[in-house]
């Protein structure tokens, strides 16, 4: 299927072909008839791809200050490749869909395939969106109309914080589409509208849509005055700004205008650099609005499906969008003013080209092919040939996310791997990271990447609640593994796994404990060899806070972050003692996330580690540092870039270049075990002692 990229690197855009989506739980499946661009958004991200280094630098200071504490801490290389990464990223524009139900996911209520259904699902043939950001089209809306409803939800919701009563004037600052709407939905809600805008078919428009006056705000215009007349002498009742610019004269006209105690409300993107006395001498409120309204960024809502009672938030995201489809099919929202363009969706690239160009461009429509095939028969994109005999690392990838993508496809390619098939959710990282890095295919459907009979290795680097399945299905397909942390999250699912990875003729199973190939930490051990009598190890890790409501935090979703990341850690010390842990105390802070926390490990042969696993520290601190106290010496790893020994003969310090956590040495000695056969790199008993470890130390209580 087609779907429209930008890159944030360069600011190309383009219709790449991708693997349509597999539908997913609590999510819709949407073949795409219409969808709309949003011209500010998108006009910003465009004009950010486009611009220097020095002009990106400037526009996020606050990105800036965190890559200079990374490049002091890990060095300026593992930096810039960081960097780069994330720019790499291909950004899926767009967030006004419109087309038919094609497949409805498990655990879906209120929708049915056929249906014609309005989402923020981005610019793409296929989108796969959650059910509570759709909403189903009345039949007297056209599509072309219904595009409009997620932008007329954020104007809805910026009205609803405003609270505007018949009669009350109220001000629009900036005229584009969702300024437009404002008016129009200010007008059906019996209010008095001035719209300021600079452009003159934007005020025309305003007045067609009913309001009583319209100014430009360009030199020779007394915005305030025409206001203080328009409000008959008492200051406007409220101001809701829809304009994007950097500078921050929209809020401060905004507060000059009101009348003591005013609202004003802020829809679009301004400078927020606002004077003290405006606000403080009429007791002004000021607020920034959300989006299409309550349940916006909350995953419990959107990717959980979890509404909130209606008695308690009358006005969700979706229930403003049917609220606009209302309106829109009682005729007081027209919206057919302003579309300015139609584009098939072959000619995206010519559209942004005119997005950039005329600034007085509202509606852009793209328009998408009727006549397609079955949804499955497009969840494969072929890439290119390739012939792959069996036995030489024939490698799936299953995940195509920043780690897969900036670290373990890399090492696997530099590692000779055959990279078969590219494997994500959405399609889009798995197409264009396919690319890169030369995969033969691009898939959203891992149950067949897996059961291809050309691969024989997968590697799985999904959200970790999808591990312990995925590694099931590889094992029982007779396919090798190499699973990213963590392996599993239940006990339950580690013991069939286990069972499963110790039957007779079993593939190689790896968790991708890179740590312990790191060369550093293969000197460590090569010192401690010669060092009789018990160790004691402390492992500090700077893990850095992530907030409650991320993914990793939650139990279902990633295990938290013990099981999550910690793992690494018990394996690092695990594999230099060399000695199975026999018993282990836990202590937590007390904090909302219980994420800071220090662990004691007493080994068989008696020696003893602490890891102090801690989010609540400094960015610009290192995030690992190891110390090992023995026989009257101490060894001392500082971010796996620098080795310094104490009391040790021969040895004194060894420095890197540049950071090296072992992945490459890790992935190299994985693959030859595919290769030449043999136990896993990390054997398989350390690898379920470990996990076990970590799933106990979560769950403890």
């Amino acid at each position: 299927m087609k779907q429209i990229l930008q890159s944030l690197k360069t600011g190309a855009t383009e219709v790449s072909e991708v693997p349509a989506p597999a539908v997913g739980h609590g999510r819709l499946c949407i073949d795409t008839t219409v969808s709309l661009v949003s011209a500010g958004t998108e006009r910003m991200l465009v004009e950010f791809g486009k611009a220097n280094w020095l002009d990106k630098a400037r526009q996020q200071p606050d990105k800036v200050r965190a890559v200079l504490d990374k490049a002091r801490t890990d060095g300026p290389l593992a930096t810039w490749e960081s960097v780069q990464s994330k720019l790499d990223q291909p950004l899926a524009l767009g967030y006004c869909n419109v087309g038919i139900v094609a497949a409805v996911g498990a655990g879906v209520a209120g929708f049915a395939v056929g249906e014609r259904v309005v989402s923020n699902g981005s610019h793409a043939e296929v989108v796969c969106v959650p059910q509570n950001l759709c909403a189903r089209i009345p039949a007297a809306v056209s599509d072309e109309q219904a595009a409009f409803t997620v932008l007329g939800a954020i104007a809805l919701q910026g009205i609803r914080l405003a609270q505007p009563t018949i009669g009350e004037c109220v001000v629009v600052s900036g005229l584009g589409v969702i300024g437009l709407l404002t008016v129009q939905l200010l007008r059906a809600q019996g209010c008095r509208v001035m719209g300021v805008d600079p452009d003159a078919r934007r005020m025309a428009l305003a007045q067609q849509f009913g309001a009583e006056i319209v100014l430009s705000p360009a030199v020779g215009s007394d915005v305030l005055s025409t206001a203080q007349l328009f409000s008959r002498g008492r200051g406007v009742d409220a101001v809701l700004i829809t304009a994007s610019t950097q500078s921050s004269e929209p809020v401060s006209q905004a507060a000059r205008m009101c009348r003591t105690r005013g609202r004003i409300v802020l829809i679009g993107v301004t400078g927020l650099e606002l004077s003290r006395a405006d606000f403080y001498e009429k007791e002004l409120s000021f607020q920034v609005s959300c989006s299409y309204g309550p349940g916006r960024y909350d995953p419990v809502y959107e990717e959980g499906g979890q509404d909130y009672p209606v008695g308690f938030v009358r006005w969700t995201e979706q229930r403003n969008f049917e609220a606009v489809l209302d309106l829109m099919a009682g005729g007081r929202l027209d919206v057919s003013p302003l579309i300015s363009h139609r584009f098939p969706i072959d000619r995206a690239v010519v559209a942004y080209e005119s997005l950039a160009s005329d600034v007085s461009s509202l509606g852009i429509l793209f328009l998408y092919p009727s006549n397609r095939c079955e949804l499955a028969e497009r969840q494969t994109v072929e890439l290119q040939s390739r012939v792959a005999s069996a036995g030489q690392g024939v490698v799936a990838f299953l995940g195509a996310g920043n780690y897969a993508s900036r670290v373990l496809m890399p090492a696997f390619r530099r590692a000779g791997a055959v990279l078969h098939t590219a494997v994500s959710a959405r399609g889009v990282s798995a197409a264009y990271f396919g690319r890169k890095f030369g995969f033969a295919t691009a898939s959203t459907d891992w149950l067949a990447a897996v059961a291809d009979a050309a691969v024989d290795t997968v590697v799985v680097a999904t959200r970790h609640d999808a591990h312990a399945r995925q590694v099931l299905a590889a094992l029982h397909a007779g396919k090798h593994v190499f699973c990213e942390k963590p392996l599993c999250l239940t006990l339950d699912e580690l013991a069939e796994i286990e069972r499963a990875a110790t039957a007779p003729g079993a593939p190689l199973l790896m968790v991708g404990f890179n740590r312990r190939f790191a060369p550093l930490t293969v000197r460590m051990k090569q010192l401690l060899a010669g060092v009789r009598g018990p160790r004691s190890f402390v492992l500090t890790v700077n893990a850095g806070a992530i907030s409650a409501d991320h993914w990793t935090q939650d139990h279902v979703a990633g295990g938290g972050r013990i099981v999550g990341e910690g793992c690494h850690f018990i394996d690092l010390l695990r594999y230099l003692e060399g000695a199975p842990i026999d018993s282990w105390q836990r202590v937590v802070m007390d904090a909302p996330t219980a994420d800071t926390v220090s662990i004691q490990l007493r080994f068989a042969d008696g020696s003893i580690g602490t890891l102090h696993y801690f989010a609540n520290g400094a960015k610009n601190f290192p995030k690992e540092r190891l110390e090992v106290f023995a026989a009257g010496r101490v060894l001392r790893l500082d971010n796996f870039r620098r080795l310094s020994g104490y009391g040790w003969p021969g040895f004194s310090a060894k420095t890197l270049w540049r950071q090296d956590k072992g992945v490459q040495r890790c992935v190299e000695e994985f693959l030859a075990g595919v290769r030449q056969g043999g136990e896993s790199p990390v054997p398989l008993k350390e690898i379920i002692e470990v996990a076990r470890l970590s799933i106990e130390m979560q769950e403890a209580r």
